[in-house]
């Protein structure tokens, strides 16, 4: 009785998950164009910075930041008119080594507690391909400004079939050299060059589609 019970269950669970594919498929887009125009804020449990740099030649460090925050503006017909700006939480760095993380969060590398947020402020936004753009911004980390360039690609847009809401998604990268922003500590045996991975959802914000002009 137990086992049909359970294959009852998940039968049940195959027809929801199905019925809702079906409810969202068609909403789904994959050409940045067909975006809806509108103000987009990050879904804080789907946005992540994950950050690499060389350790001596042997390895390569990897870590998260997994506080941030930002705001996206987006209009399909003008590309170059799309306007980003973000927050990141600089305690919130993790390596799933506490002792290196007590580290990185010392004066000897992000000082956290006298620069407890980075900041990331788009200048330009040019589009390099079909669904790829490249980001002009300024970065603010540990109170130096520098510019950086984030190359980025859209995955999709629609409605999410988990909250009901519509949702793009991108993912990007960038480079930096740490030392540019105070960061000196171990070079040149831990590496000068971090690689930076975003990764990011953004939900529409209601009534804002209305405001650019999107139907």
């Amino acid at each position: 009785m137990r086992n049909k019970l359970s294959f009852a269950a998940a039968l049940a669970l195959a027809g929801i998950s199905a019925a809702v594919a079906g409810q969202t498929s068609d909403a789904i887009v994959r050409k940045p164009t067909e975006v809806h125009a509108g103000i987009y804020v990050l879904d804080p449990a789907h946005g992540k910075i994950t950050w690499s740099v060389d350790h001596l030649g042997f390895s390569t460090y990897v870590g998260q930041f997994t506080d941030m925050s930002a705001t996206l503006t987006l209009d399909p017909r003008t590309p170059s008119a799309g306007r980003l700006q973000a927050r990141v939480g600089t305690e919130s760095v993790g390596t799933f080594n506490e002792a290196l993380d007590r580290h990185i969060k010392t004066a000897d590398f992000l000082d956290t507690a006298k620069f407890p947020t980075a900041r990331f402020i788009a200048t330009g936004i040019r589009l390099t391909d079909a669904d790829s753009a490249e980001i002009n911004g300024n970065l603010t980390l540990r109170g130096v400004t520098k510019p950086i360039v984030i190359l980025a690609d859209f995955h999709q847009a629609g409605t999410n079939p988990i909250d009901g809401r519509y949702s793009v998604g991108f993912d990007g990268h960038a480079r930096i050299k740490r030392s540019e922003f105070g960061v000196s500590y171990g070079l040149p045996a831990v590496g000068d060059d971090v690689t930076l991975h975003f990764e990011a959802e953004f939900k529409l914000q209601p009534g804002s589609a209305a405001t650019t002009g999107d139907q």
